[in-house]
């Protein structure tokens, strides 16, 4: 969504090998077991990729969580902006040094909303390295927010959109595993706090620096 957004936003944290000689486990799913996949097919054959998950936090506390820049820095990415309106954009980008407004950053605008129960976007603006970008903006993604009571929240990510042909094919694997790592983070969020984004960038430099002795690669 993953790390919304939610829908793109994961797209910058796929996993690299620990080692140069080991292959690289597909990424899926499955891997977030709290993750439930309700995804399916319209008469048209395009796909619905429909994912869900159960957090503790109230509907306000997740609305907070998308719809705030402090509420999305504590669990998506370092640097947040959100303009909550109609046509305002939700930016992002997972590198500490950028700025907002920066070509690489992740931008998905909003195309409507109910206070703390739907939010929906599309993407109009991608890093260059998610593969076909260029069709992404065709994807619109819709968070809903189901009330369980007892300070508990259903939390769903609906994208439709996926038409036939490689391109969509890709972004939909991608996606798949995307989105469901963007729900685990944010339940992850609500269970052992905020993301402390420095000490993560510290453990990315001194990993790194391993790796680099060692002859391995790490992300």
């Amino acid at each position: 969504m993953k790390r919304i957004l939610v829908a793109a936003l994961a797209s910058a944290l796929l996993a690299s090998p620990a080692h140069a000689s080991e292959p690289a486990k597909v990424p899926d799913w499955r891997d977030f077991r709290a993750v439930t996949n309700s995804s399916f097919v319209e008469a048209n054959g395009h796909r619905v990729l429909q994912l869900s998950i159960v957090v503790t936090a109230s509907p306000a506390q997740v609305w907070d969580a998308f719809t705030t820049a402090e509420g999305y820095r504590a669990w998506v990415a370092p640097v947040s902006a959100v303009d909550l309106r109609i046509g305002g954009d939700i930016e992002a980008s997972y590198d500490p040094a950028a700025k907002i407004g920066g070509p690489d950053n992740i931008k998905n605008r909003i195309v409507a909303y109910v206070p703390q129960r739907l939010l929906s976007f599309r993407n109009v603006q991608a890093p260059k390295a998610l593969p076909h970008r260029e069709l992404f903006g065709e994807i619109v993604t819709t968070l809903e927010i189901e009330d369980l009571g007892a300070g508990r929240s259903r939390v769903s990510l609906t994208s439709v959109g996926y038409g036939a042909g490689e391109g969509f094919d890709t972004l939909y694997r991608h996606f798949e595993w995307g989105n469901a790592y963007s729900l685990n983070e944010l339940r992850k969020r609500f269970e052992t706090g905020p993301i402390d984004w420095a000490a993560v960038f510290e453990r990315r430099k001194a990993a790194a620096a391993s790796a680099t002795v060692t002859g391995g690669t790490t992300r």
